[in-house]
Parts: structure tokens; sequence; C-alpha cells
């Protein structure tokens, strides 16, 4: 018995149909719709979540980048707003972390201070792997909870996994001093962490206080998030 082309395609069709379902549902998933948004619609200068009224996003463990998402030209629109946010003269941080303008995603900027001119950079899906050194204690600040301060026991030293964000290739770097803290602060960030759950002591800084009144730090009306 001869099988026609066209008999042929009858079963092939909704096979194919099938399979080309199956990758569509199980490719490596983009930004939401609501960090779309928040990329795409935020000025240069993000809004910077604040607790306690942000904690949804600030409490949320953030997911590594996928792949489709390492590549995508939305995260390159966002770590370039993040880096503007975060030098911007009503913040001037040394360290920012992706929750802290509503994506839950592992993406930290960090101030060098250990290296030559204190340069900014860029670390995806970085991931802390060992904490080591004398222990500590010094102030810190968060651009999140303001206008505090607090006293906070970190490591000397950290060694750092991560993906760099213009080869995408996976990267190792160990830190010591001052620097290792901003890691250990962002990389907090990024598991829901603030750092007012392991400070010793909290306190308002009248400075801080007093500089805030310059500027506006309300959400937008069209923000997506809780």
């Amino acid at each position: 018995m001869s099988i026609t082309m066209k008999q042929v395609n009858r079963v092939l069709f909704p096979i194919l149909i099938l399979i080309a379902g199956i990758l569509v549902l199980t490719r490596p998933k983009a930004f939401s719709k609501e960090e779309r948004m928040i990329i795409r619609q935020s000025d240069s200068v993000m809004y910077v979540t604040v607790w306690p009224a942000d904690s949804a996003v600030l409490r949320t463990p953030c997911m590594d980048l996928t792949k489709t998402e390492l590549k995508s030209k939305d995260l390159k629109t966002l770590t370039a707003k993040m880096l503007v946010t975060l030098r911007a003269p009503q913040h001037d941080g040394v360290g920012i972390a992706a929750p802290q303008v509503g994506v839950s995603k592992r993406i930290i900027w960090v101030q060098r201070l250990d290296k030559e001119g204190g340069p900014f950079e860029c670390y995806l899906n970085p991931h802390i792997d060992s904490l080591f050194g004398a222990v500590g204690k010094g102030p810190e600040g968060c651009l999140s909870v303001p206008p505090m301060r607090g006293l906070v026991q970190r490591r000397a030293s950290v060694i750092l996994s991560y993906i760099h964000p213009e080869t995408l290739e996976a990267k190792c770097d160990t830190v010591h001093g001052y620097t290792a803290v901003i890691f250990q602060h962002e990389c907090d960030h990024l598991d829901g962490v603030l750092y007012i759950d392991k400070a010793d002591t909290v306190y308002v800084s009248p400075s801080w206080e007093a500089e805030r009144k310059s500027y506006d730090y309300s959400r937008p009306d069209w923000w997506p998030l809780p």
C-alpha cells in the first residue's frame, strides 16, 4: 500500500505544531510584564524602592538572569539606568541591586573602591561563594532604608562568581576590605535581606534626613508593583 505525501503531511503537521508549542512553553523566560514596564517607562534616574512600603519586592529572593535575558536589550537598558540612578546626586551611593529598582533579578553595581579611580562595575548573576577573613563591625546605610544607618558585622574578604556584562563569560573575583562589605550588602539584597536584619544598632542620620528634603522620592503613578 502506497502512502501519499498528503497523508504524510496530515500526520506530521499536528506533530510539528505540538513540538513548536512545547518549545515556546519551555524556552527561557524573559523579564516579566511588570519588570519590562519598569525598565522601559522609568526615567534615567529610576524610582528606588523603600522599606517598608516596597517590602514585597525588597523581600523577594531574586532569580538568576536567563540566557534570553542576558542577551536582551532590556538588560542593557536596565543596567544603564541603574548606574545613572546610583550616581545621581539624590542617591550618590556606592552600590545598588536590581530589587531596589523593582526588578527581582540578580544584578548589582558596585563601586570598586579597591581599584584605582574607584570605577563602578556591573555584575550579572553574582553569588558569594565564600566569606573569609576577620569579622569587623562598621556603619552601613541603604538607599532603600532612608534616613537610617546601622552597625553591621561583616567578613573582611569575599570570593564572588558572576557573569561579565559585556562578554557574558563566567568570572570569579576575590575582594577585600570595604569593597568586600559593599558586595556583601548588595548580594544580601538579592536574597531579600536588608542590612537592618543584621545590624546591632540602627539610628536616624540627621544629615541624611536633611539632605533628602531637597529631592522628590515619590513612587511613579504608573508603578506596576504592589
